[in-house]
C-alpha cells in the first residue's frame, strides 16, 4: 500500500548521502591520497571501510564531524599501511564544503517545499553544514545537527532535539534519508513514517553508511520520485 503523503505537515531530510553526493565526495578526497601512496582498493570496498571507521571514531566520546572525517583518513592509512600527511589528513574535512548535491535534489526539494516545512538532520557540524547549505536551493525551517545534538544518528538525542523544535506530532512528521541504519531504523522505533532514499551506489543498499535492514514505509531511488509522488 502506497504512503500517504497528505497527511504529513513536515519532511526532515539527511543531508550527506540523500541532498548530497557525498560518495562522489568521498571518493574525490580518498582516491588521490591513496593513489599517493600506491594503494588500490575497489570502489565497494572503499566505501565499506569508510562506513567502519565513520562508525567506530562517532562511537565513544563526542567528536567534531570534522575529527570524524580525519580519524577515517588516518584509519585508511593504518588498515592500508601507509602514514598520511597532515595535509592528507585535514584534506576530506576540507573538501567537504565543494560536495555537490544530487542532480535531482534541488528542484526536488523545490517542489517539496511547496507543499511541506522542510527541516534538516544532519551528523555534521553547524560549520560544515552552512558551508553546504547554500547549495540546496531552499531554505530550511530547522536544522538539527550532531554538534547541537552532542552525539550522531542513530542517536535518540537529535531525533528528540529535532520534536522539541518543530512542534509538530509525530503521525505529520515525515523522515527522509539514504541510511537504513542512521535514519530509518531510529525514526521507525519512535513511530515516525520513513522514506529510504535508495539511491545508486557501488555498494547497494548501504553506500558509505554502515549496512543495516528494515521496511522503510516508502522506498525511491531519488528525491524527484519522492517529489512526483507528493504532487
Amino acid at each position: 500500500m502506497m504512503l500517504d503523503l497528505t497527511r504529513f505537515k513536515i519532511l526532515t531530510f539527511d543531508c550527506y548521502g540523500t541532498m548530497i553526493d557525498w560518495e562522489a565526495g568521498i571518493f574525490a578526497a580518498l582516491r588521490p591520497i591513496l593513489a599517493a601512496h600506491d594503494k588500490k582498493i575497489p570502489d565497494s570496498a572503499l566505501l565499506e571501510l569508510y562506513s567502519e571507521l565513520e562508525f567506530s571514531a562517532e562511537h565513544g566520546e563526542y567528536l567534531r564531524y570534522r575529527d570524524v572525517l580525519q580519524s577515517v583518513v588516518r584509519g585508511f592509512g593504518d588498515r592500508l599501511g601507509f602514514l598520511p600527511t597532515d595535509a592528507e589528513v585535514r584534506s576530506l574535512p576540507e573538501s567537504l564544503a565543494s560536495w555537490q548535491p544530487f542532480p535531482d535534489t534541488v528542484a526536488a526539494l523545490r517542489k517539496l517545499k511547496s507543499r511541506y516545512q522542510l527541516a534538516v538532520m544532519s551528523n555534521i557540524d553547524d560549520d560544515l553544514f552552512a558551508a553546504t547549505a547554500p547549495k540546496l536551493g531552499v531554505g530550511f525551517g530547522h536544522v538539527i545537527t550532531a554538534q547541537q545534538a552532542g552525539c550522531y544518528k542513530p542517536c535518540m538525542r537529535m531525533f528528540n532535539l529535532a520534536e522539541d523544535r518543530m512542534g509538530v506530532s509525530r503521525d505529520h512528521w515525515l523522515h527522509v534519508g539514504q541510511s537504513v541504519y542512521h535514519d530509518v531504523i531510529p525514526a521507525q522505533s519512535l513511530g515516525i513514517a520513513t522514506v529510504w532514499v535508495n539511491r545508486c551506489s557501488p555498494r547497494p543498499g548501504a553506500g558509505a553508511a554502515k549496512a543495516a535492514a528494515a521496511q522503510p514505509d516508502l522506498e525511491v531511488p531519488d528525491l524527484q520520485t519522492l517529489a512526483e509522488l507528493a504532487a
